[in-house]
């Protein structure tokens, strides 16, 4: 797996969304992604594989961020190299284990098994971040690179 390098990121970003952290805008923030692929010709294997990822990331914020009340869900991603970059940041409580928790645990497994990079984390705002890393350039397995 190729490892992060940070300054590959884009100095701002493609897209940025930021929605109150409620189970419809995942739903918005999905769709948002299927225009983003096409405005940056995302290969559509590729595509499907960004969207289920922040889809979960963005399950985990709604699920887990603010269990008191409402808070913002902020998504920001950039394409740089062939690789695109996509963070999912909330200023919940951080990403902590809930034993009440409604699902089975398996959002950032599966994000890691999508993205070619993932990393938890506070960022310089103190804000919980997922930052995700997609290699674009690559062909899904058992199809031949063209």
């Amino acid at each position: 797996m190729p490892r992060y390098d940070r300054h590959q990121e884009p100095a701002t970003p493609d897209f940025e969304l930021t929605l109150p952290a409620r189970a419809e805008n995942v739903a918005v923030v999905r769709h948002a992604f299927g225009g983003l692929g096409d405005a940056l010709d995302v290969p559509d294997h590729a595509l499907a594989d960004v969207k289920l990822a922040v889809t979960e990331a963005c399950t985990n914020v709604v699920v887990h961020a603010y269990p008191d009340g409402d808070g913002p869900m902020s998504v920001s991603a950039g394409l740089t190299d062939g690789a695109l970059t996509v963070i999912v940041s909330d200023e919940g409580r951080g990403i902590l284990p809930r034993p009440d928790s409604p699902g089975l645990g398996l959002g950032l497994p599966l994000i890691a098994t999508l993205a070619s990079s993932l990393e938890l984390g506070t960022n310089d705002r103190e804000e919980t971040e997922v930052r995700m890393v997609f290699e674009l350039d690559h062909a899904p397995t058992g199809e031949p690179a063209v």
